[in-house]
């Protein structure tokens, strides 16, 4: 079997299973909990669609079409982040409250780092085409996006280790399979921006591999039944609560 052909597997494969999870999330009614992450879901899948069938289009029309979807696949997955982080931590404002204003300082930090990035490139890339600054621009801003990412769901997997925290069994699904997608995708990005384009198919095959390993991390986590917590589980609230009330106090200030 040929890259060629591998990629084109894997990647019917992903749409089948994209299809798979919307089906469960609506089935299940996964908007209700979940809305971000059902959003996220749903046009993954519906991109995924399109980009196959613009495949065969202009080089052009697929080009645009595919930065486009990747930059709001990647607006949408640190979206998915901050849903996550909401749902851990509903119980306990402050925490809640403080996760909130760093999300939006984050996102406004990247969304500046954009700009910067395409102001920058472009007086000195007079030779360059604008397809090649828009992805140069995309890229850099997603390996930005990916490493804000990776650090928050390592935070988020520390604070549950260290403070007990008790995980819905939807909840641990979604971070451990985004942590697994964004993890290898910011390590593909950044090997596509050292090595250059001559490893750019190889490194879209283990990309699509990731992805599809986070959709079956998905599906099984939402499929199986929801686990008893049991009493050997239950948080270290008093350990947690007095973060709580020391970020309350902070903020008060």
């Amino acid at each position: 079997m040929t890259l060629k052909s591998l990629t084109e597997f894997l990647s019917v494969a992903g749409v089948v299973l994209q299809g798979a999870l919307a089906v469960v999330l609506l089935g299940r009614k996964g908007w209700k909990r979940y809305p971000l992450f059902t959003g996220y879901a749903l046009f993954s899948f519906v991109g995924g669609m399109m980009l196959y069938f613009l495949e065969k289009r202009p080089p052009t029309v697929f080009f645009y079409s595919y930065w486009i979807e990747e930059a709001i696949a990647m607006c949408l997955g640190f979206a998915v982040v901050y849903e996550v982080f909401k749902n851990l931590f509903s119980t306990h404002q402050a925490l809640l409250k403080l996760a909130g204003l760093i999300f939006r300082w984050t996102a406004t930090a990247l969304l500046c780092l954009g700009i910067v990035v395409i102001l920058v490139q472009s007086p000195g890339a007079a030779h360059l085409s604008k397809g090649v600054l828009v992805s140069k621009a995309v890229l850099v801003l997603e390996e930005a996006t990916r490493v804000v990412e990776v650090g928050l769901l390592m935070f988020l997997f520390g604070a549950s280790a260290a403070f007990g925290l008790h995980w819905k069994q939807a909840e641990f699904g979604i971070a451990l399979g985004l942590g697994l997608y964004v993890a290898v995708h910011l390590a593909t990005v950044t090997l596509l921006s050292q090595l250059g384009q001559q490893t750019l198919q190889v490194l879209n095959v283990v990309n699509i591999l990731a992805f599809n390993s986070s959709l079956l991390v998905w599906l099984g986590y939402l499929l199986a039944p929801e686990r008893v917590t049991s009493t050997g589980e239950v948080p270290k609230r008093a350990q947690l609560e007095q973060w709580n009330q020391a970020v309350m106090e902070l903020i008060s200030r």
